[in-house]
Order: C-alpha cells, then sequence, then structure tokens
C-alpha cells in the first residue's frame, strides 16, 4: 500500500465530510465492499472497517465498487505528490489522451524514457494500482458520468467511454455495479443539449478564480478561433480532420464547470474532456499550491488576494507555441492580432456537421504544423526571422510529432526546444507552462515578472529572480501567474 497517506488523519476527515480533501483520497470500506469520497453523505463506517487509497483506481484494483451516494467519478482528481512525481504526472497527461487503449505499458514507458518496470512501480507507490487498471478506472468512471450526467444513447456512452463494443461495456458495467447500464441512468437536464451537442460536468475543487482565468484568456483570444463572452470561453476545435466547438461556464453546483462539447465523432469525447481539464488547470490542488508559496513574503499577499488562481492552459500545444513565438518582445494586443492573421491566412473555416451555427465569432480552425512550414512573413506581416521561427517549428513538429508531448522532464523539454532557431528560454519556459503544463516553469527573464518581483524600487536580474523562485518549487508557474496578475503586465503572449 502507499505510504503517503496518514491514516488515522483520513479518518478525521472523513467524519467530518472535509471537502478540502475531496479527491485528495478514497475510502474502501471493507464491511460493504463500497468505495467513496471524504465528503460521503452516508453514515460513517468504523474506524476498523476503512482502507484509504491514494486514487480510485486502488479502490478497483483491491475489488471495491464505487459509491452510487457520493460518486467517485464527480470527484476532481487531486494528488499531495503531483509536481514531485513528475514521470507519473506525465503519463497520466497521455494516459488521459488513450495511451493505452493500443499499446502496451512498455511502449509508454519508452516514450517518457523509463523501463515498464519502473513505471510500474512509480504508479504502485502513487496512486496505488498498476497503469493498465488507472486507464480502466478513468474509462469506467467517465462511462458512469456520462450516463449520470448526459442523454446519451448506450451506445454513444459505451465508444465515448473507450469500450470497443456494446457487449464489453455492458460487462464492465454489470462488473463494477453488479447491475445493468441502465440502472445508473438518472434524469439530469444539465446534460441534455444546449443548442446541439452535449453538456459534461466537469469537477475541480474550489475555489477557482473564474474571472481572472477568463481575463487572462480574453485579451488572447485569438479572433475567429475562441472567444470570451460573460462568464463563457468557446472555441474551435479540430480532430483527425473533423471539427467542432466547446464552450465552457460555471456550473450551478460550486466546484464543476459545464463543457458543451459539439463534435461529430462521439468516441473522441473523452480526448476532448481530457484537454479541457488540462486546458483550465482542473487537478489542480490550488490550497497545497497556495500554502507553499505563501510561505514566501513576496507572494503571500498576492496568493491571499486571488485564492484559486490557476495556470490557463492550452486546447493544442502547437497553437500556444505559435502564439507565444508571436508574442515575443511586443504586446498581448499585438500578437493576438497577429495570431489571428495566422488563423485567418493558413487555417481552415470552420466545418460543422450537425446543421447548426456556430457560436458568435467562431468562424476558424487554427492551422496545424504541416499548414505552416512554408509561413510567408509578407502573409503575416511578421518579421522575416519570426516567420522562419514559426515554420522551422513546424517543420520540426513534422519531422518529431512528440515534440510537444508531455514526455520529457522540464529542463530536457526546454533544452530540447531551445535547440530551434529563434527561440530561447523565456519562450521554451513560457510554452512549457501553458502548453506542456509543466508546474515547475518559470520564464525568469520575464520584465513584468521582475518588475512584480521588485523590493524597495529595485528590479531583480533574471538570476536574482531565479535564485528567489528555487523556493517556490515544485510550483514556479503558479508563482508567476499570481506575480503577473499583481503586476497586471499586459506583456509575454
Amino acid at each position: 500500500m502507499p505510504t503517503m497517506l496518514d491514516q488515522n488523519a483520513c479518518y478525521l476527515a472523513l467524519l467530518a465530510r472535509d471537502a478540502r480533501f475531496d479527491g485528495r483520497f478514497f475510502i474502501a470500506v471493507t464491511s460493504t465492499g463500497i468505495y467513496c469520497r471524504p465528503i460521503c453523505p452516508a453514515r460513517p463506517p468504523k474506524r476498523e472497517n476503512c482502507l484509504f487509497l491514494p486514487s480510485a483506481a486502488a479502490a478497483q484494483a483491491a475489488g471495491f465498487r464505487a459509491c452510487l451516494r457520493c460518486r467517485p467519478e464527480a470527484a476532481p482528481e487531486l494528488a499531495i505528490w503531483r509536481g514531485t512525481a513528475n514521470t507519473v504526472s506525465r503519463a497520466l497527461k497521455l494516459i488521459d489522451e488513450g495511451a493505452l487503449d493500443d499499446v502496451s505499458v512498455e511502449t509508454l514507458a519508452g516514450r517518457l524514457g523509463v523501463g515498464g518496470r519502473h513505471l510500474r512501480r512509480l504508479f504502485q507507490h502513487h496512486l496505488g494500482a498498476a497503469p493498465v487498471v488507472v486507464a480502466q478506472t478513468r474509462r469506467l468512471l467517465f462511462a458512469k458520468a456520462l450516463l449520470a450526467d448526459t442523454a446519451l444513447p448506450m451506445v454513444d456512452v459505451a465508444f465515448a467511454a473507450g469500450y470497443g463494443s456494446l457487449r464489453r461495456f455492458n460487462a464492465a458495467i454489470r462488473r463494477s455495479w453488479d447491475r445493468p447500464p441502465s440502472a445508473l441512468r438518472r434524469p439530469s437536464r444539465a446534460g441534455r443539449p444546449r443548442g446541439g451537442g452535449v453538456t459534461i460536468r466537469l469537477p475541480y475543487q474550489p475555489p477557482f478564480d473564474w474571472p481572472a482565468f477568463l481575463g487572462f484568456l480574453e485579451p488572447r483570444a485569438i479572433p475567429g478561433v475562441e472567444g470570451v463572452e460573460g462568464e463563457c470561453y468557446r472555441r474551435t476545435i479540430a480532430l483527425e480532420g473533423r471539427h467542432g466547438v466547446v464552450e465552457l461556464r460555471p456550473a450551478a453546483q460550486a466546484g464543476q464547470l459545464e463543457a458543451t462539447i459539439r463534435f461529430p465523432v462521439v468516441a473522441a469525447l473523452g480526448t476532448i474532456v481530457a484537454r479541457l481539464k488540462r486546458q483550465f488547470d482542473l487537478d489542480a490542488d490550488t490550497s497545497a499550491i497556495e500554502a507553499h508559496l505563501a510561505s514566501d513574503p513576496l507572494l503571500a499577499p498576492l496568493v491571499a488576494a486571488r485564492p484559486g488562481l490557476r495556470v490557463p492552459g492550452a486546447w493544442e500545444p502547437f497553437e500556444m507555441a505559435v502564439r507565444a513565438i508571436l508574442g515575443q518582445q511586443i504586446s498581448v494586443g499585438a500578437a493576438t492580432v497577429l495570431a489571428g492573421r495566422v488563423a485567418a491566412c493558413y487555417g481552415m473555416p470552420l466545418r460543422l456537421e450537425d446543421g447548426e451555427p456556430p457560436p458568435p465569432g467562431l468562424c476558424q480552425v487554427f492551422p496545424q504544423p504541416a499548414d505552416l512550414t512554408g509561413a510567408d512573413p509578407g502573409i503575416l506581416r511578421v518579421p522575416r526571422s519570426r516567420a522562419a521561427t514559426i515554420a522551422g517549428l513546424a517543420a520540426a513538429l513534422v519531422r518529431e510529432p512528440d515534440l510537444l508531448a508531455p514526455i520529457l522532464p522540464l529542463d530536457e523539454s526546454v533544452a530540447r526546444l531551445c535547440l530551434l532557431p529563434g527561440i530561447g528560454a523565456w519562450t521554451a519556459h513560457y510554452v512549457a507552462m501553458r502548453a506542456l503544463r509543466e508546474p515547475d516553469a518559470f520564464p525568469a527573464g520575464d520584465l513584468g515578472l521582475r518588475k512584480a518581483a521588485a523590493t524597495a524600487g529595485s528590479i531583480p536580474t533574471m538570476t536574482e529572480l531565479a535564485d528567489r523562485a528555487e523556493s517556490w518549487r515544485p510550483w514556479r508557474a503558479y508563482a508567476a501567474i499570481h506575480l503577473w496578475f499583481g503586476q497586471a503586465a499586459n506583456k509575454g503572449g
């Protein structure tokens, strides 16, 4: 059993139904064979009947069934080790997008640069279950969430959750809950289409500074590709040549976002949800992160002013990397205009297949790497060197599709990006922060960060800021976002 959980402390949190621990551990009840969240409304079991496990997968692997009252599939995916077990974090990102659907654990481990045995050992230590069990549990709980919260037909739920057939789906549900999928259905207006598509609830651990998050995205929204209206974010998406749109807004219930997805291939729902969770940083344990950062007097007032501030991610890493290149040494507004020009000149017109009109302002899909290998500075109205950097990145991605995949440690990812002409440490760390979702990325040379870290009117050098930021590890990206908001800087992509 993993050793990082204090079993007595977990029991006290269970007795208090402390929502701060929701997603950090699960309770397996030996007398009933069911596992629950710490906030389960059922009467707390006796201490001697409780096993506290770090993940739903660990409970599934031990033979326990998910509770139908507290719904473990609706828990935020937190873990106290995140940010320190980087290999596991990177593996989970790949698993979320189906990395174990068609290949072995050894193949996944090879992509991460480790052996299969070592990867299994890391998963067992941190999650209490093997990688394959983690992948199977995520598929199963995603299916349960779709059954409970959407009006999708059974066959669509099966394929959306990654099951190859309705028979395999039915068998998995019966094995886990001892009842057919139809018995897990429940009416939910939240899951019914809004202007087409399906609406899915995405859980997170509060707080979430949603206005600040949208305030960061709005001036950076690529014209024609994405936009912010009121409390809603929307954008176009493309997968395997098919187009769609997504919209996100706060749900009526605290601790959830509501994602409305319009996409013609139902089997892509799992991948789309995984990307949205990363883009909106929904697995972040902001309470733990902010407690760590607040130990520095420089960051303490910033953290107190904006609890729940998260690092805005990216729908597609290449798009974010191009956006970062365009943002080198110019204002946010100017970079946004250039990004819209890239989309208009080299992207594709949005093609929806559901017969419904697109949301207002959405008309373009951002280009793929192959579309930008010949980026023309005259067309884009950018310096020749800037166009060459974009074309070089695009060509590198055509040659190495894993170039922007989360498979390497932070320092190696940054070094790899810096080998490309026109990409320096600032751009590489910015891409690592927002596209690769590296929680410890930190563009120490950013002038806005240096100004925000000024003391007694003295702006630190890049080296001085980097030295101070050592105490902020492994959450330097969150320190950066707090400093940017504190400075209200309007530079840097």
